[in-house]
């Protein structure tokens, strides 16, 4: 099985909804107004007599909110920890039997379903012309230890709803609709998020990179893809969502509408010292890696608040003291850097005194910086305008209230944005809690992000 991401004459478009992103539909009456809109909006020609349906009359939308509170509670017990807590992993068990649960529902809903060979799944929607490029929309399913049910979940079961809206109301669209299900949005296993994103979006190095990468077990990136069914021939190796901060919610805001995507960057560094008994070694005779990684952390810290931008963010994520026990002192420690701004400037500033601060480190404690390995330094993404403004019209028909929003958080729409048109739209979680058992949105909330995504993807499709 070997996998492509081509576009042809014209660019896929892709809409990711947080939680999730839906389109919505209306019956048309003849010189209905909205005919002007949509050409208006899209710069093409709207052939009248093909539709029973048109975006203006939202009222005959339907979304059943009780059946997809359903798939959402049912996929979360595909989980390594139980409830509430939700841990689904890349290419394990659970992980294998939540992606088959998608597609029962993906092939429930009409679609074609297809997968490629690191297992994104497509779920497709034919329209009239399908020759034209796809729209597109999704999210992803893998769950970092103990989070919730919601997060990348009800981008991609809230997907399938709007598609199963929009047949109920009649709709019938022009360019054809698709549901991206991502592979490992997380970078929980292997340390790489948005994995599947992007290799679609061209990631010739990272393809190459993953035929010798390993998991925490020494398990490599082939043989867990294998497992789980993909990955056949190695050569084949050559992005809704919920908001994840409190504003919306805050606010008392229905929907937020993204205009950028913050820059990430990943940062992977190692001392190594002496070690020793800790009662058998004094003080000022220590080589202790553990101090040396707790001292980074503090300027982690100081570099990050002192940046000069409110936007940048710092997170050491993952510490490792070796040999990790209680009477030992750490002969090595591993820290995982998370850092990240809506401006790059700020973002690789921070990054360069994070590394000068762990050499100048090493040294004052007579430690090695054996390694200081930056993983991915991403550019931001920035909304495309004409989807931004799709969103816009969507909510303003729906009555929604809305609000111009910059994600911090990133995801495979980051990817995304550099082979199509890119947008997305927020709903509100509580107390913004993401990544934890306590992350919840509101049924109401995720109907009216199911129906702006429907109706936006309508709107895209008969453009």
């Amino acid at each position: 099985m070997s996998w492509k991401f081509s576009v042809s004459h014209s660019l896929p478009l892709f809409l990711l909804l947080f939680l999730y992103s839906f389109p919505l539909i209306s019956t048309q009456q003849n010189d209905d107004p909205t005919f002007k809109t949509m050409h208006d909006f899209s710069g093409y020609p709207v052939d009248k007599s093909s539709y029973t349906f048109t975006p203006s009359n939202s009222s005959s939308l339907s979304v059943d909110i009780q059946a997809l509170q359903k798939q959402i509670d049912e996929l979360s017990t595909f989980s390594d920890t139980p409830a509430p807590s939700v841990t689904r992993i890349l290419y394990t068990e659970n992980d294998v039997l939540a992606r088959r649960y998608v597609k029962n529902l993906m092939g429930l809903a009409g679609l074609s379903v297809t997968e490629d060979v690191v297992g994104n799944i497509f779920g497709r929607w034919d329209g009239y012309e399908p020759e034209l490029t796809a729209v597109a929309t999704g999210s992803h399913i893998d769950a970092i230890p103990y989070s919730g049910k919601y997060d990348g979940v009800v981008g991609v079961l809230g997907a399938i709803e709007a598609i199963n809206a929009l047949k109920r109301s009649g709709f019938k669209p022009k360019w054809s609709l698709e549901i991206i299900l991502f592979t490992s949005e997380e970078p929980t296993r292997f340390g790489i998020g948005c994995l599947g994103s992007r290799l679609l979006a061209g990631g010739e190095a990272l393809a190459e990179a993953l035929k010798t990468t390993v998991d925490g077990q020494n398990i490599s990136f082939l043989e867990a893809a294998r497992s789980a069914g993909y990955a056949r021939d190695e050569d084949d190796l050559s992005s809704l969502h919920i908001e994840q901060a409190p504003i919306l919610e805050e606010e008392g805001i229905s929907i937020g509408v993204v205009t950028n995507i913050a820059a990430p960057a990943s940062i992977k560094v190692d001392f190594e010292g002496n070690g020793g008994h800790a009662g058998g070694v004094l003080m000022p005779d220590r080589n202790d890696a553990g101090l040396a990684a707790a001292e980074l952390m503090l300027a982690i810290e100081k570099h990050v608040t002192e940046s000069g931008s409110l936007d940048t963010v710092g997170t050491v994520g993952i510490l490792e003291l070796y040999p990790g026990a209680i009477n030992s002192i750490p002969s090595k420690a591993h820290l995982e850097i998370d850092v990240r701004d809506i401006e790059e400037s700020f973002r690789n500033a921070v990054i360069n005194k994070i590394h000068k601060a762990a050499k100048s480190i090493a040294k004052k404690r007579k430690v090695t910086l054996s390694e200081f390995k930056i993983i991915n330094q991403d550019p931001l993404a920035h909304s495309n305008g004409s989807l931004i403004k799709a969103v816009v019209d969507a909510s303003d028909e729906l009555n929604l209230t809305y609000k111009y929003m910059i994600s911090r958080a990133y995801h495979d729409s980051l990817f995304m944005a550099r082979i199509s048109p890119m947008g997305m739209i927020f709903i509100p979680c509580y107390k913004g809690y993401s990544h934890k058992p306590e992350e919840y949105a509101s049924p109401q909330d995720i109907e009216n992000g199911v129906k702006v995504l429907a109706l936006t993807l309508a709107k895209l499709s008969l453009r």
